[in-house]
């Protein structure tokens, strides 16, 4: 049996693009982290902002500076759906690269796999040809012994 794993490039290959789909994957959960937080600071923004505009009604606001606060806070409703959609692209995006890790691992498991067998199988047959030299060996010195 060789002692050279025949599928070693195909198993560099799965180890090169796992590591490729792990990294890709720490990108897509950092933008997702990212884009989450932005959301979250909208979110909290316009809480701010609608309580300024609460305490401002309750001392008295005019007409002027109503449109004002409530064009801003439906421009901030805007800002905020349109946040809310790039964080589902982006939750999408980052299922779609764990799956994609998730299969080079399996791969790169199945490769290991193989030549894990390949080489116990090469490790089996030195055992198997180094019993038969010890055997030889014994023999001839046994023979030599039956000479003597």
């Amino acid at each position: 049996m060789s002692s050279r794993f025949h599928l070693q490039p195909l198993l560099d290959l799965a180890q090169t693009r796992t590591d490729e789909a792990a990294r890709k994957l720490g990108e897509l959960i950092a933008g997702e982290r990212s884009v989450e937080q932005k959301l979250k600071q909208l979110e909290d923004y316009r809480q701010e902002y609608h309580e300024r505009f609460m305490q401002a009604v309750r001392d008295g606001i005019g007409p002027e500076a109503w449109r004002n606060f409530t064009a801003f806070i439906g421009r901030l409703d805007d800002a905020i759906a349109m946040q809310r959609s790039i964080v589902e692209q982006s939750r999408a995006q980052t299922a779609q690269g764990q799956q994609s890790w998730l299969d080079q691992r399996n791969r790169l498991k199945a490769f290991d796999t193989l030549s894990q067998r390949h080489q116990a199988g090469v490790s089996r047959s030195e055992a198997r040809q180094e019993q038969k030299l010890t055997d030889e060996h014994a023999a001839r010195r046994s023979r030599q012994d039956d000479d003597a």
